[in-house]
């Protein structure tokens, strides 16, 4: 059974389609996707990446993809906990200092970071 890809980032989403579930959360912020993961969390799925991988502040992208088991079991407590740290953690910068209005071709370069990041790690999960 193929993981869970939850993004928000179309360009992850198209590369990936194929080798993973993908949720594509269309029109949804960095939190949102958060959020998504930690309810998805609390259904039994577990974390296999972290949520605030990178070195791309939470209040510097829009972008933000995660990879989920898609077996569920029992309440993941570590994944949990690691991902309602992430929320806290993507509020605060987020309040400190908003997300700009960025112009497309900025957005277009955060898609490509994102997507970045998910190729380096499906590569060292096996996933290629």
């Amino acid at each position: 059974m193929k993981n869970i890809l939850v993004t928000n980032n179309p360009d992850v989403r198209d590369k990936f389609q194929d080798g993973f579930q993908v949720q594509y959360l269309e029109d949804k912020g960095y939190i949102q996707v958060l959020e998504h993961v930690r309810d998805m969390v609390h259904q039994g799925h577990q974390l296999l990446t972290h949520p605030l991988s990178g070195s791309i502040k939470p209040n510097e992208t829009p972008y933000k993809s995660v990879i989920m088991s898609s077996k569920k079991g029992d309440l993941d407590s570590s994944g949990l906990a690691i991902v309602e740290d992430s929320i806290l953690a993507a509020r605060k910068f987020i309040t400190n200092r908003p997300t700009p209005d960025w112009p497309d071709h900025v957005l277009v370069d955060f898609r490509v970071i994102d997507l970045s990041l998910m190729e380096n790690v499906i590569e060292k999960l096996g996933h290629n």
